[in-house]
């Protein structure tokens, strides 16, 4: 089939009126006030990172993001009224990276966290921090790895709970080391750090900003952090890897998803603004102070980490068998 410049641009122009309403919601956006779902308790980190982003937006695109928190069964009360909400840019969801963890821990799902949203952008990282007793005489994670390949019987780790990162993180250590030790789950990082503390546990892979009290005192002493890089608020404590397990990688994040469909030029817009928030420099030290590293990344990057994630954290669940039906 031949075509010749009339028909051509005539093509062309077609396909820009297809597109200009897609753009003129985009740019009219909001024109209402936006419902920000939270799907934890007030007061929590996820609810903490979620007011951050709301304030932010509010100010910069000239509409109130009202934050509405929604608790209940590990986020998924909250995270399925998103699912389920319009796919107009009027209803976003901040939550936690059990987000995408969720699908392994339960045998039924009221939504599919990868299917059913469109994910916009990461707020931020979370290290968590391998730490013992200062009375425990590891003083790296290599002592440690040949204190569980002497005797892993008399090895230990404490976790928040069952399927918490603190879990998952000690079960991905025993996928790296080759060996098994003693899971011991606690309700909550309070009770956790306490019996790790009194050498009740041996170990604990913790949130960063639940412990940070106990670095600073003493109480804990630290070997590793689990990111990638070196956490600047602890700049000598290396990172598993450094210490001697490569590839070890686990941390605690937040983001932002909107419900599957929104209009991606809406998607774009919003990432677009958080990953200005989360670099101005008052905000960063305000997430910084949470002992966490700030994101922003676009709807395309957070989508293949969601993914990637979720893989990751699939085959840890597998192997420490956690469920929460």
């Amino acid at each position: 089939m031949k075509f010749n410049a009339t028909t051509l641009f005539k093509r062309a122009a077609a396909v820009a009126l297809l597109a200009a309403p897609a753009l003129a919601i985009a740019q009219a956006y909001p024109e209402k006030p936006v419902k920000v779902i939270i799907p934890y308790p007030p007061g929590g980190p996820t609810d903490i990172m979620g007011r951050i982003v709301a304030q932010g937006l509010s100010a910069k695109l000239g509409q109130p993001f009202v934050v509405e928190n929604r608790p209940g069964a590990s986020g998924l009360i909250g995270a399925d009224l998103v699912a389920k909400a319009p796919a107009d840019g009027y209803t976003l969801l901040v939550n936690a990276s059990l987000h995408v963890i969720n699908p392994s821990l339960y045998s039924k799902m009221p939504h599919d966290p990868i299917k059913d949203f469109a994910p916009v952008s990461q707020i931020a990282d979370v290290p968590l921090v391998l730490v013992v007793s200062p009375q425990n005489p590891a003083k790296s994670v290599k002592d440690v790895i040949a204190q569980a390949k002497a005797d892993p019987s008399k090895m230990s780790f404490a976790s928040s709970g069952n399927g918490a990162a603190p879990h998952l993180a000690g079960e991905a250590f025993n996928m790296a080391i080759g060996t098994k030790l003693m899971h011991v789950p606690y309700k909550g990082s309070a009770p956790a750090l306490t019996d790790v503390i009194g050498g009740h546990v041996t170990m604990m892979f913790d949130s960063f900003p639940s412990s940070t009290a106990f670095l600073k005192s003493g109480a804990l002493r630290p070997l590793a952090v689990t990111t990638a890089k070196r956490v600047p608020a602890l700049p000598d404590v290396p990172t598993m890897a450094e210490a001697g397990v490569p590839g070890y990688e686990i941390s605690t994040w937040y983001g932002v998803w909107a419900p599957a469909n929104t209009p991606k030029d809406i998607v774009n817009k919003i990432s677009k603004e958080i990953a200005k928030i989360v670099k101005e420099p008052e905000t960063a030290k305000r997430i910084a102070e949470m002992g966490s590293v700030p994101v922003g990344s676009s709807p395309d990057v957070f989508a293949a980490y969601n993914l990637s994630e979720q893989v990751k954290f699939a085959k840890i669940v597998k192997q420490s068998g956690a469920k929460l039906d």
